[in-house]
């Protein structure tokens, strides 16, 4: 590095004093009220991870005023609304509330530190998915408050959850809040996907990313895959509540079996998404605290990639009685069992590892060892429910709740309480006095077991899972009273954790970095870490679990690394190719804003319209979100071409906005791959209704509007092929994107007489399927007209020339995409058409 300032406005560093108070100042927060504007990921990841666990406190809650209940036999402790509220409603805060968001927190805070980054790839989304959840999350909790919950169990059942036998509110709490929530995890998905995917340390080959960075990569995949089945059948028993259209009505060609099939395309992978970054961080912790590296380190990842595959084969694993033929019972029954295979390989794997070291039994061991021998007990019940003849004696019965809860509790709470006392240290920069981990680990241990090992018992006797009593003559009153003195047992035990922690945070015992003697790069940062991470990026030679922080740190902080120096008051991290590892280009990060919380209170506005019924103000709402979205991109663009920048080291790389493939590029190719998740699951719901509904075929269905469907099919073609025109220059860009906007909005128009057409959509399933396919058809067309009238409105902005195309290129998918889905949809309505002769029943 020379004394004379380079070109680009790059600045080196005096000292590493100064150049920390440089970087501090560019990528810190603020304090006070300005916090709510911070999109650091530091910052977002223990808001998350905080709130997580208030939910958790709560859903513990619920869960005690449940075994007080069952406690004794008739008891009069709650009444059957307040018990179903109660039951649901813990069911719904330990699943969507408290261990998705804790280990998203958790990987929102270590993944640009173990990957060798200063923050995520975007921010101020992550920021804007922590503020979705807490509002959704709140939104549910104060419902239970006024006793509006939802009262229909965790996974809303129809016909129960229909309109017929839940007139009120309560179910559309459920439908409209957790979408809002799902919201937040595909964003936090779509994040950790780019971010470890592009946004690593020069050298950080796929083959040297630590461990817990694949465990997060599979998990954020397969919410991506996961969660829109979900997503999409909260919205059609939304619309089928509030506007009649018959998806799940038996009576007029729709199928309860359709939303249990959706449900649960999200609810078993949804098992694994939530077991799989608590393999991760004990994946990290064990060799750590076992004195050697990871072993088998290619055969877990190869186990975890086959796990989630197997996991969407599963769905049917918990739908064994509702009359599926034999053949697919067979199917699904062994996909079941073999899912264990991989499971297996991982714990033999963790058991090698501390059989090759030299374990030390300290607190987050200790949680280790209390995740091996419940989580094992809970996979041998769950190979024992994978088998048919097993599960149809105790399907809906306690035992399945236990195997639940061992499951969950051996698969996540016990890793999450290691990962908790292994990684608060990094956040607080104190260590644990641990005067009460021990006892609060074991009153743990034995009250969880106790608890659950009796319901395994009550289940096997055949108490049913939701009933809120039970006659003393059943005989059940021993085994549950045991239940509930475990359970208070286990409370206790979790209060002394929480008690614990704090006299951690508060008392803990100051250190200077790496008290662990880790291979991991969190562990080069300060503790607690500057709000730019590493002063400098380093380059990685080795895999990144078999480092030295303790040397690294201070040569990072020293500024030795990749930019290691500050230009033009930039927020910059580095990004590399997928595979290799090898060092791609710039990434310029926005600074501090409240857009995403204006945003999310904005998307919450939408949510409440639609709960209050008041549907003229959702468009308004969603005018607002679609502006505040707008309003966040103007700080990240670029009005003149920069060329090459210098990184450190010799090397030099372009800015994210002259690049082809930016992380913004790649993170809408994988919300897309969402957004084909939901459609494609609408289309299966079609043809599922046709294949299995009762009431098909059905009455001629009337699809006679092939001029509107031959218009859009054009206009369609024509936005995608126009969309290709732009290339920076003045009469090509502003001409393409012209035409792009005008075909988009004769789609919109052929769409809406399309919609019109179709003959009374609440008659039948098949009439309401089509339009809802119509409706996502015209709903993509016209967000391809305003994303051709943004492309516009960037190119007056000076934003768009020949080197700086990105804008033109994120829309030209969205068109393409578009453009398939449009065609495919068009066609469905005429295929549904020329098969009702042919199937149904």
């Amino acid at each position: 590095m020379t004394d004379k300032t380079p070109e680009n406005g790059f600045v080196p560093a005096e000292s590493p004093i100064r150049l920390h108070h440089q970087l501090d100042a560019i990528w810190g927060s603020g304090r006070g009220l300005t916090r709510l504007s911070a999109v650091n990921h530091t910052v977002v990841g223990i808001r998350f991870m905080v709130t997580a666990l208030v939910f958790f406190a709560i859903g513990g809650v619920l869960a005690m005023l449940i075994r007080t209940q069952l406690a004794s036999t008739n008891s009069t402790f709650l009444d059957a609304a307040q018990y179903a509220q109660v039951f649901t409603m813990h069911g719904v805060i330990m699943m969507f509330l408290f261990a998705i968001p804790f280990f998203e927190g958790l990987a929102i805070y270590l993944l640009p530190k173990m990957l060798g980054a200063r923050d995520l790839a975007f921010p101020r989304m992550s920021a804007y998915g922590y503020w979705c959840y807490l509002f959704g999350g709140s939104f549910l909790v104060a419902a239970l408050l006024f006793g509006i919950a939802p009262d229909g169990g965790w996974f809303m059942y129809t016909p129960l959850s229909s309109r017929p036998y839940s007139p009120g509110i309560n179910a559309d709490v459920w439908l409209l809040g957790i979408t809002f929530v799902e919201i937040s995890a595909l964003s936090a998905a779509i994040e950790i996907m780019v971010t470890i995917l592009k946004l690593r340390s020069p050298g950080m080959s796929l083959t040297r990313m630590p461990i817990f960075a694949w465990y997060m990569l599979v998990v954020a995949a397969m919410m991506i895959i996961g969660f829109p089945p979900l997503i999409l059948g909260s919205i059609l028993l939304e619309v089928e509540r509030a506007f009649d259209l018959p998806f799940f009505d038996p009576t007029r060609g729709g199928d309860p079996l359709l939303w249990q099939h959706l449900f649960w395309l999200f609810g078993h992978p949804e098992v694994y998404i939530i077991f799989l970054p608590a393999a991760g961080a004990l994946s990290t912790i064990i060799p750590v605290l076992s004195r050697t590296r990871l072993e088998g380190y290619g055969l877990i990842v190869a186990a975890i990639v086959a796990m989630a595959f197997l996991s969407f084969g599963l769905w049917v694993h918990h739908m064994y009685t509702v009359g599926i033929p034999h053949v697919a019972l067979s199917f699904f029954s062994a996909a079941s069992a073999l899912v264990a295979i991989p499971t297996g390989i991982q714990i033999f794997a963790w058991l090698a590892t501390m059989a090759h070291g030299r374990p030390q039994l300290s607190i987050p061991m200790l949680h280790v060892f209390g995740f091996f021998f419940v989580f094992v007990l809970g996979g041998l019940t769950g190979v024992m429910l994978a088998m048919v003849p097993f599960d149809w004696q105790a399907h809906d019965s306690h035992f399945v709740v236990a195997h639940l809860h061992y499951v969950l509790v051996g698969g996540f709470v016990f890793p999450m309480m290691a990962a908790a006392y292994y990684w608060l240290p990094h956040i607080t920069g104190r260590q644990p006095v641990q005067h009460l981990s021990k006892p609060a680990f074991w009153l743990i241990f034995i009250g969880f077991n106790v608890t659950f090992f009796a319901m395994h018992l009550t289940g096997l006797r055949g108490m049913p899972r939701r009933v809120f009593e039970y006659p003393p003559e059943a005989g059940w009153e021993v085994l549950n009273f045991v239940s509930s003195i475990g359970g208070f047992v286990m409370t206790i035990g979790f209060a002394l954790v929480a008690l614990d922690l704090i006299m951690l945070v508060r008392y803990g015992r100051p250190f200077r970095r790496d008290p662990w003697k880790a291979g991991t790069l969190e562990w080069a940062t300060p503790t607690p870490p500057p709000s730019y991470n590493f002063g400098s990026l380093p380059h990685i030679e080795d895999r990144a679990d078999a480092l030295e922080p303790r040397v690294l740190g201070p040569e990072l902080a020293a500024g030795r690394g990749y930019l290691g120096f500050m230009r033009n008051g930039w927020m910059e991290t580095l990004t590399v190719d997928m595979v290799t590892g090898r060092l791609d280009h710039v990434v310029v990060l926005p600074r501090p804003t409240y857009l995403p919380l204006w945003t999310a209170i904005a998307t919450a506005a939408v949510f409440a319209s639609l709960l209050a019924k008041l549907y003229w103000a959702t468009p308004i709402a969603l005018l607002a979100v679609v502006v505040l979205f707008f309003l966040w991109t103007p700080s990240t663009g670029l009005k003149q071409d920069i060329g090459p920048l210098e990184v450190g080291h010799g090397d030099r790389a372009l800015h994210h906005q002259e690049v082809a493939q930016p992380p913004s590029w790649w993170a809408v190719v994988f919300a897309l791959a969402a957004d084909a998740t939901l459609y494609t699951s609408l289309i299966f719901g079609g043809f599922f209704l046709w294949l299995s509904a009762p009431n098909w075929p059905p009455p001629d269905l009337g699809f006679t509007f092939a001029g509107p469907s031959l218009v859009a099919a054009i206009t369609l073609l024509g936005a995608a092929l126009s969309a290709r025109m732009p290339d920076g220059r003045a009469g090509r860009t502003v001409s393409g994107l012209a035409f792009t906007l005008i075909a988009h909005l004769l789609t919109v128009g052929a769409m809406s007489v399309l919609l019109m057409s179709l003959p009374a959509p609440t008659s039948h399933a098949a009439l309401a399927s089509a339009f809802a396919v119509a409706a996502y058809v015209t709903l993509h067309a016209g967000i391809g007209a305003v994303l051709a009238g943004y492309g516009l409105w960037r190119w007056y902005g000076g934003y768009i020339s020949m080197q700086r195309r990105l804008d033109l290129r994120i829309g030209s998918l969205w068109h393409d995409y578009t453009a398939v889905t449009g065609l495919v949809g068009l066609a469905f309505p005429f295929v549904l058409q020329s098969l009702t002769g042919a199937g149904g029943r």
